[in-house]
């Protein structure tokens, strides 16, 4: 397991050793993964330490975003094409499964599939064959299959948005990673591992947490989950070098509303909940982090995002393309 994986895999708490004990297990078969949990548990990095302890560990990790794929090119996405294929094929595409031969194929928001690939994505499952668009020969490619959701699949079926027969294809072995507020515990040890990981990356000086801002951040229902940890504590590590981190901070970037007021012109900077380093930072850094941070507290809702930074969602949006974001 590389070091970045294993900081955020960190954790000491039975329903999360659990879990880890169990991958462990089924990393060194070549059984198909389905890894279920809310967004922001860690479900790639899980994936990522399952590869890293596989057969398949020499050969590339190929991770996609089924929520993320353009039905109209879902096919050729996954599968690749041939020269001229469709109108604009206009060279030869590999997909995405053929790129993880001798390797694994993470399909992350497997949930958001659509319909119109489900069954070849079925037949690739059953007998390894992969057959791009344009070619008459399907070639078999060796890929081990890991797919995660936050998404109840069963449900899913029930309402006839998933195949039946695909959902038991992954359901070979289920792993539920669980949310970070049923692992108390682990929330200190996290988030002393993610300030000494940003404070070296960033090379400012590490701050530290004070007791009532560590009992703060253990009693925080954290619907970001360790996401939403992780990336308080880059800001932290930013707003705060150096210093001691009080509960009046945390509740400040937990709760900027509560912090600064409600009203937007009733925000002053004596009331910012953190100083600028004496060596600078870049505004765009911290843009970027803020519109993540946003996304996140609204689940991914944009437009919800958008309230909470006071922007319109076409600003958003336009922000959003700036920094490449999803």
């Amino acid at each position: 397991m590389n070091s970045a994986t294993q900081l955020k895999m960190m954790g000491s708490s039975p329903a999360f050793l659990s879990v880890l004990r169990a991958s462990r297990l089924v990393a060194v078969t070549g059984a198909t993964v389905l890894i279920q949990g809310e967004s922001g548990v860690g479900k790639e990095l899980l994936a990522e330490s399952i590869h890293e302890a596989s057969r398949q560990a020499d050969g590339p990790f190929v991770a996609v975003n089924c929520a993320a794929l353009s039905e109209t090119l879902v096919e050729s996405e996954l599968f690749g094409h041939a020269k001229g294929a469709y109108t604009g094929a206009v060279a030869k595409r590999i997909g995405r499964i053929a790129a993880a031969h001798k390797g694994t194929l993470f399909l992350d928001e497997i949930g958001d599939m659509p319909l119109s690939i489900q069954a070849k994505m079925l037949r690739f499952l059953e007998n390894g064959e992969c057959q791009p668009l344009g070619v008459e020969q399907p070639a078999r490619v060796e890929v081990r299959v890991v797919a995660a959701t936050n998404r109840d699949l069963a449900a899913l079926v029930a309402a006839g948005q998933f195949r039946q027969d695909l959902y038991h294809r992954l359901h070979v072995v289920p792993l539920l990673l669980p949310p970070l507020r049923e692992r108390g515990q682990d929330v200190a040890l996290l988030a002393n591992a993610f300030l000494a990981s940003f404070a070296t990356r960033h090379g400012v000086a590490l701050p530290a947490f004070s007791r009532s801002a560590l009992e703060l951040l253990r009693s925080h229902t954290w619907p970001g989950n360790v996401r939403e940890l992780r990336n308080l504590c880059e800001r932290l590590v930013i707003f705060q070098a150096g210093q001691e981190i009080s509960d009046t901070c945390i509740r400040g970037q937990l709760f900027p509303h509560a912090a600064c007021g409600t009203n937007k012109a009733d925000f002053t900077p004596a009331l910012a909940p953190f100083s600028l380093p004496s060596d600078g930072l870049s505004l765009e850094w911290v843009e970027r982090n803020l519109i993540l941070a946003a996304l996140e507290r609204t689940h991914g809702n944009r437009t919800h995002a958008a309230k909470l930074l006071d922007l319109s969602r076409d600003t958003l949006l336009y922000r959003m393309r700036k920094y490449a974001l999803r």
